[in-house]
C-alpha cells in the first residue's frame, strides 16, 4: 500500500516535531551531570588499574557468603547500576547478598601484552583471595556478566576450590551457533594481523561493531525516538546514562583480545575443548559447583542457545536457569527484569550459601 498522507497532515506532524525538538533541547542544556552509577560503594583492594568494590546497601546483608560480580572488559560496570530503580546491584544488595565488583579500568598502551592468564590467575584471583580473606572463607560466590560470564566459567574451571557458587548472566558458551552474527563476522578475520598492527584494540572500533549488528535500531530509529522523551527532564537524563555508558568503550590489552578471539569465537574450544589458560588447563567438566544460568530470549550478542548448552556441559548435579524475554541491555535495565532477575539469583545464592 503506497505512503498517503495529505499536506496538512504532513505540516501538523513536522510542526508537533519541531516542538518537541525545541522543548527538549532546552531540556538537554540543563540535565546536568550524567552519573556513572548510583550505590554507594567503597574500593577495598587496587592493582594497577584495577579495582576492587564493595557496595554499601542500606541494611546489613543476611548471606553471609560475599558475592563478587565480574564483568566484561567491554564496556563498562555500571550498566549493572544504571539509575536508583532500574539497578542490578541494588536488587541484589535488597535481597540480603553482600556484593562486591572488579572494575578493570581502562587499559593503555603499557597493558598491550597483558593476557588472559594476567587477567584471570592474576588480577581476579588475587580478588577472589582478597574477599576470602576479609570475611574468613575458603570459597566465595561467583558472579559472571557476558563475557565476564565467560570468565568465570574459566575461573572455577581452574580454581574450583575457591568458588561455591556459580552464577552466569547472558554468557555464550557455544561461540558458534547459527545465530550468532558477531561471531560470523569474526571468523574470516585476521586477528593477528589485526593486533600486530593497533597494539591495544580501540574501544571505540568494538562499540561501532556492537552497533552495526543491529544499525538501523541502535543508530537511527533510537535518536528519532529520542524526541519524544526529550520533553521529560527525567526520562531524557535516563536516556543520556545509557548513551554515556554505549559509548564508554575501554580499549582492549591487544594479546588478551588476540587469545580471547581466536580459543573462543574462531575454535570455540571453551566448549569443544583443548583451552589452555597459563598453565592451566580449563574444561568445563572439572566445574562441580552449584550453576544457575540466566540468559535473554531476545539477545542479538548472546543468542539463548550459546548459553544453554551450559547444561549438562559441566560436572555440576546442582543446575538451575532462568530465561528472561528481553534482551542483552535489557536484562539489566528493564522494570521487569529488575522485579524479577535480582531477587532470584538472591534467592538461589542465599540458599546455597
Amino acid at each position: 500500500m503506497p505512503f498517503q498522507m495529505r499536506p496538512d497532515e504532513i505540516l501538523n506532524e513536522v510542526k508537533t516535531f519541531n516542538e518537541k525538538l525545541a522543548q527538549g533541547m532546552t531540556n538537554l542544556m540543563e540535565v546536568g551531570e550524567i552519573s556513572s552509577g548510583v550505590t554507594p560503594f567503597e574500593v577495598v583492594y587496587q592493582e594497577d588499574k584495577l579495582k576492587l568494590i564493595r557496595y554499601i546497601g542500606e541494611k546489613e546483608p543476611t548471606n553471609k557468603m560475599p558475592v563478587l560480580i565480574v564483568y566484561a572488559l567491554v564496556n563498562r560496570p555500571y550498566m549493572t547500576d544504571i539509575q536508583e530503580n532500574r539497578s542490578t546491584i541494588k536488587g541484589l544488595l535488597d535481597a540480603g547478598q553482600d556484593v562486591y565488583l572488579v572494575d578493570w579500568g581502562y587499559p593503555d598502551a603499557s597493558d598491550r601484552y597483558l593476557t588472559l592468564d594476567d587477567y584471570l590467575n592474576g588480577y581476579l584471583d588475587n580478588c577472589v583471595d582478597e574477599i576470602r580473606a576479609r570475611h574468613g572463607l575458603d570459597a566465595i560466590n561467583l558472579l559472571g556478566i557476558c563475557q565476564g560470564g565467560v570468565f568465570s566459567l574459566c575461573y572455577t574451571a581452574m580454581h574450583q576450590e575457591k568458588i561455591k557458587n556459580l552464577v552466569t548472566m547472558v554468557t555464550p558458551v557455544d561461540f558458534q551457533t547459527p545465530d550468532n552474527m558477531l561471531s560470523h563476522w569474526v571468523q574470516n578475520m585476521d586477528i593477528d594481523l589485526l593486533v600486530d598492527t593497533l597494539g591495544n584494540v580501540p574501544g571505540e572500533m568494538l562499540n561501532w561493531t556492537f552497533l552495526n549488528l543491529k544499525p538501523y535500531q541502535l543508530m537511527g530509529q533510537k535518536y528519532l525516538g529520542m524526541v519524544d522523551v526529550m520533553g521529560d527532564s527525567q526520562t531524557l537524563k535516563n536516556f543520556m546514562r545509557m548513551e554515556k555508558w554505549i559509548f564508554d568503550s575501554p580499549d582492549q590489552a591487544g594479546e588478551a583480545f588476540r587469545e580471547f578471539t581466536k580459543n573462543f569465537f574462531q575454535q570455540n574450544k571453551l566448549l569443544k575443548g583443548g583451552l589452555q589458560i597459563g598453565g592451566h588447563a580449563v574444561d568445563l567438566k572439572s566445574i562441580t559447583a552449584p550453576i544457575f544460568n540466566v540468559f535473554a530470549e531476545q539477545d542479538h550478542l548472546v543468542p539463548p542457545d550459546a548459553s544453554r548448552v551450559l547444561n549438562g556441559a559441566t560436572s555440576s548435579s546442582d543446575y538451575s536457569e532462568l530465561s528472561f524475554k528481553g534482551g542483552h541491555i535489557g536484562i539489566y535495565v528493564s522494570g521487569k527484569a529488575q522485579k524479577t532477575i535480582p531477587p532470584a539469583i538472591g534467592a538461589w545464592l542465599t540458599e546455597r550459601s
